[in-house]
């Protein structure tokens, strides 16, 4: 007979009502229920992880254990080498008939539980944290399908009956949105301040002691939500002051500001403190009382809904193969600015070092100037999603290896995104003001004054022509190709060897 049971809570599913602990719960009352959070040495030295975000797991999950003591359950937060050495301590100690705990988001995480069920009295629930581990909706879908974006997240849409009117049709006629939301900022269009928030004493203390710790860029400034309770002061201030603009300008950019109309609610969901649904409900509600038009609001569902769920669906169907994909043959390390920020390319020079101090940057940042960098230079997979992982205080393996390897990279040649997501200069000279403050030309395709995005992004079309005119969704952008002459073709490639010859790649510091 079940007396005591344990619930391991992980660090990245601080959730006000786990679903092991309310198990664990109705089985045997809340005074017979410990709960094991663990600070696993192993697991914060996994990467080289931007300080940032090692504040945000920790401190979150002190404050996490604190709620729940005031809540009236015993906690064991504890220090340990690794998770597999703290659950079998925490057992031992506590002589629990069982423990429960919700399967890792993360593939070798849920492997260790799984490995650890088969010798310790634990019982693992399935991860519902995520919408599309409550509602899988394309069921048996072989992994030798291509599933794109838009078939995943209108069955979403239609299971949870988001933005639907009374006959399940998508508020105003469209699924999508997407054509009204690419518009440049002008300077005349006044951005909220990033909301922050100031660190009490448990957030104090663990900036110290992360500030000892190896790893990416300052704890120093730290602002994120690190409770239930202002994870959904953040949401209440991005849906009033920056939600009704993020349609319009979601794919903008500014060298001056790296959060625009953004929420930066991303660090808070991908830990639990906030959940996808009462996000979306957030917004939807925003709609339907008038506070933000439906071209601002879709395009938000579209993010949390449509992009989040679906690549973290797609990172347990095909995850697999995708971290070793590697379909444009693309070999060559990461350039060393990557790591230190110094660059000639305002842009890339820009988001990387506001990545460094914040850990942040929005996903047009990501895709558009990191990404399409990374794709059109050739730089290994691998190494791209090693930096991400490291740098970013959002980032887990099931966000970045479907983003990284599937959408950033194409790495997959075409299973997670349809098409290469690669650009010149003129699409970051739209979007920004990054271009007014450069040494380089926009306008140009080589030369000494070439922005090097033009300049890789010719050569890259001229690499590879024919594969590039049979995808449809990117044939007519290689029809730019007969402007160039066998002499001008040449010196593209000339000029994209000296430059990338010219990248030395390093290990980060």
């Amino acid at each position: 007979m079940v007396t005591t049971v344990s619930v391991w809570i992980l660090g990245d599913q601080l959730l006000v009502r786990h679903p092991a602990l309310l198990a664990a719960e109705a089985r045997v009352g809340r005074a017979a229920v410990t709960v094991l959070l663990v600070e696993s040495e192993a697991r914060l030295a996994q990467q080289r992880y931007h300080r940032r975000k090692l504040v945000l797991i920790l401190s979150a999950m002190r404050h996490y254990a604190a709620a729940l003591r005031a809540a009236g359950y015993r906690v064991d937060l504890r220090r340990a080498p690794d998770f597999a050495t703290a659950v079998r301590e925490h057992l031992a100690e506590h002589g629990a008939d069982r423990m429960i705990a919700m399967a890792a988001a993360e593939r070798g995480t849920r492997a260790l539980q799984h490995a650890l069920a088969h010798d310790l009295p634990l019982e693992l629930l399935p991860n519902t944290q995520l919408l599309c581990g409550q509602h899988d909706p394309l069921p048996g879908t072989p992994i030798t399908r291509r599933v794109v974006l838009e078939t995943f997240y209108r069955a979403m849409r239609r299971h949870f009956g988001v933005l639907l009117d009374d006959a399940g049709a998508p508020l105003g006629g469209q699924w999508n949105y997407d054509a009204a939301n690419r518009r440049p900022l002008p300077r005349t269009v006044g951005v909220p301040p990033a909301q922050q928030f100031a660190p009490d004493s448990i957030t104090l203390a663990t900036i110290d002691e992360v500030q000892q710790r190896a790893g990416v860029g300052d704890a120093a400034g730290f602002d994120l939500p690190v409770t239930h309770d202002d994870a959904r002061r953040a949401l209440a201030g991005f849906i009033a002051g920056r939600l009704s603009r993020f349609g319009d300008y979601e794919d903008a950019m500014r060298a001056d500001d790296g959060v625009l109309f953004h929420s930066v609610l991303s660090p808070a969901l991908n830990i639990g403190l906030l959940e996808p649904l009462e996000v979306i409900r957030a917004a939807e509600r925003a709609y339907h009382v008038g506070d933000a038009p439906l071209n601002a609001v879709e395009g938000f569902v579209r993010q949390i809904l449509g992009w989040r769920e679906y690549m973290y669906w797609q990172y347990w169907r095909i995850g697999e193969h995708l971290v070793t994909a590697n379909a444009w043959g693309a070999h060559r390390s990461l350039p060393a600015f990557f790591w230190h920020g110094s660059s000639d390319m305002h842009c890339v020079a820009t988001v990387v070092q506001r990545v460094h101090q914040t850990g942040y940057a929005h996903h047009i940042e990501r895709l558009m100037i990191l990404s399409n960098l990374c794709m059109l230079a050739g730089i290994t997979p691998a190494h791209v999603n090693d930096w991400f992982l490291a740098s970013f205080v959002d980032a887990y393996d099931w966000v970045m290896v479907p983003n990284v390897f599937g959408m950033g990279l194409n790495a997959d040649g075409g299973g997670v995104a349809t098409k290469p997501y690669i650009a010149s200069a003129a699409y970051i000279d739209r979007m920004s003001d990054y271009c007014a403050g450069c040494r380089f030309n926009p306008r140009i395709r080589h030369g000494p004054d070439a922005c090097p995005f033009n300049v890789l992004y010719w050569n890259f079309l001229i690499a590879h022509e024919a594969r590039l005119r049979a995808n449809p969704r990117f044939g007519p952008a290689v029809l730019g190709l007969r402007h160039l002459d066998v002499a001008e073709r040449a010196a593209v490639q000339q000029a994209a060897i000296a430059l990338l010859a010219g990248w030395s790649g390093e290990p980060p510091p």
